[in-house]
């Protein structure tokens, strides 16, 4: 018998210790067992067995991840899910070391109502679900904080005036623990708690419920002003309190706001929008949701930014413009909603005559305007007016 195929690395194979069994097959013993068949024709010739030095040294040349920089294997390693980095901790202790750095977490995300294939619209949650979902919140805070993380992102919807599950302290407990300064994105809706069973929303109405919720995002707001300076992007139940208008504005890098109604009816007033957007030099794109109550019909508001780009405010209720000092926005999304009230005819045209033409406050106050709700505007819409530019100024 002779071996046509050599293994690398090796001259010779020693065949000491050979033995003929019984039906004419002949093995070799020695660090690599070949095993031949007699009938080598008649059978498919066999892989021969690999040293595990080898194998070894096969995986290293396919796939060298423990010989990248560190650098580079958590670049890799960032791309997955929270889920797979706790997977590849288990893998060896190389690995569980590198997944443990700070760096690879960096998002904060509790909205996952896909964690336990709950929360889908038109489902009621039961108490024992919500007990379940509440410990995964808990056990994912410390899970957060033992690895040191630092955060980018963060996206919480929690009820801060829960006075039973203390919300708020817990979202204090993980901003004083992990690292927060590069904190880009905020996503918060302190007014209600996700995959919360009906019957533990007691006095939701109530107005010391409605103050406390006041006061505790005003706290939470204060902490983060002093902890996350740079913010960018930014999403809020938003109450216009001046206090709370005040903590915004000292976010100076922002370059997208979103301000949704706070569910405590409240209305704006124009020198608070006015100076709200004055005061933020970066802002490129700002989405408002306004309710404006019955009695503020008629008022209209100013709206005056040196660096807007985009402007969304046709989620907002009784919203009216008076005048626009945008020179830099180019996309205006506006929708005319009925309210459902009845106005009889008087009182209607006494309060639309307040209302000054909205072709007129566009073409003095935004010269680059290129959109109006998802339509391209011609160039020359701000000398002559068209039907469809019409058209559009008639929905908004």
């Amino acid at each position: 018998f002779s071996i046509s195929k050599t293994i690398p690395d090796q001259t010779c194979l020693r065949q000491s210790q050979t033995t003929r069994p019984p039906g004419g097959d002949l093995t070799c013993t020695n660090d690599y067992q070949v095993l031949f068949s007699s009938s080598v024709a008649m059978s498919p010739p066999k892989r021969p067995l690999v040293p595990v030095s080898s194998r070894r040294k096969a995986v290293d040349d396919y796939f060298p991840f423990n010989l990248l920089p560190v650098e580079c294997q958590l670049h890799v390693l960032s791309f997955l899910n929270e889920v797979d980095k706790c997977s590849c901790a288990l893998v060896c202790v190389s690995w569980s070391c590198i997944v443990r750095s700070w760096k690879l977490w960096r998002v904060a995300d509790y909205s996952r109502r896909g964690v336990f294939h709950l929360g889908r619209e038109g489902l009621l949650v039961s108490n024992r679900e919500f007990e379940r979902w509440k410990s995964w919140v808990h056990h994912y805070t410390h899970h957060l904080i033992s690895r040191r993380a630092s955060l980018l992102t963060l996206k919480a919807s929690f009820d801060l005036g829960d006075r039973c599950n203390k919300w708020c302290e817990l979202l204090s407990h993980l901003l004083d623990n992990v690292h927060c300064r590069d904190l880009s994105h905020l996503d918060l809706n302190w007014t209600f708690t996700l995959l919360e069973p009906l019957d533990l929303r007691v006095n939701s109405g109530s107005s010391s419920h409605q103050d406390s919720i006041t006061k505790m995002d005003q706290e939470l707001l204060t902490k983060l002003t002093h902890s996350c300076p740079r913010i960018s992007k930014m999403r809020l139940h938003f109450d216009w309190s001046d206090v709370s208008v005040s903590l915004l504005i000292q976010f100076q890098q922002l370059r997208v706001l979103e301000l949704k109604y706070f569910w405590v009816f409240k209305g704006v007033t124009p020198t608070t929008l006015q100076a709200l957007t004055k005061s933020l030099p970066n802002l490129k794109s700002l989405t408002l949701q306004i309710l404006v109550p019955l009695r503020n019909l008629g008022i209209s508001y100013t709206l005056e930014s040196q660096s807007l780009e985009f402007l969304d405010v046709s989620p907002s209720r009784g919203l009216v413009f008076s005048c626009l000092k945008l020179p830099a926005l180019r996309e205006l999304r506006a929708k005319k909603i009925v309210r459902g009230i009845t106005l009889d005819r008087r009182t209607r045209l006494r309060i639309q005559s307040r209302w000054p033409c909205l072709y007129h406050v566009l073409r003095a106050g935004t010269p680059k305007l290129q959109a109006l709700n998802n339509e391209r505007l011609l160039p020359t819409w701000r000398e002559e007016s068209y039907g469809e530019l019409s058209a559009i100024l008639e929905q908004s």
